[in-house]
């Protein structure tokens, strides 16, 4: 399966992806590609002579219609969101419909939406006082977190003193499901019934 994987900053699932030993023989990612020119993530990339490819208005970015004939071209079967910041337009959605897969560090419906990412959603659930958080693998749809949710993860922060400490948590939960999905969806245990997602 070839996927090309979406990215803002440091890269780290794009890294758990590529060196899951279980998805060498599965997929093989084609394109990385931010909404950045300098993005952290490019150098993981590189590491792996992966192309990479940035998105936007500036110089030398990819519009997303020319975005969307390179993924064509590339054959491109799964799309995965790995630290993506940006809304991806809807005509890209349609393009790569129930094609594309998110990962959220917090448990869908709640903690998502518009300016929910990172620290932000880190120092929400903190002070909630939620005593559980986690990870969420959804499909992305046309608005922010809101697609049919694949498979979540918790884990407990009940005992936490900070968000730094709930990040240090769920992202090693998002290093174990992201690999997970991909696997699966590698190998057709992935389908929607009724708007649920079944996973075998």
């Amino acid at each position: 399966m070839n996927i090309a994987v979406f990215v803002s900053g440091r890269g780290s699932n794009l890294k758990a992806i590529l060196a899951s030993e279980e998805l060498k023989e599965l997929v093989e990612v084609k394109a990385v590609i931010s909404d950045k020119i300098s993005c952290p993530a490019f150098q993981i990339a590189k590491s792996f002579s992966i192309p990479t490819y940035s998105i936007g208005d500036k110089a030398g970015c990819l519009k997303y219609r020319e975005l969307i004939i390179l993924l064509l071209d590339l054959r491109i079967d799964l799309i995965v969101l790995a630290g993506f910041l940006k809304l991806l337009p809807n005509e890209l959605v349609n393009a790569f419909h129930n094609k594309i897969i998110n990962i959220h560090p917090a448990l869908l419906p709640s903690f998502g939406g518009r300016g929910m990412y990172g620290p932000n959603v880190h120092k929400a659930v903190f002070e909630s006082s939620a005593k559980v958080s986690g990870a969420t693998v959804h499909f992305v749809d046309y608005t922010y977190d809101t697609g049919n949710i694949i498979v979540q993860r918790c884990v407990d922060i009940s005992d936490v003193k900070s968000p730094e400490e709930i990040a240090e948590r769920v992202i090693k939960i998002e290093h174990e499901l992201l690999p997970y999905v991909v696997k699966k969806i590698a190998l057709g245990k992935v389908s929607i019934v009724d708007k649920r997602v079944i996973v075998l």
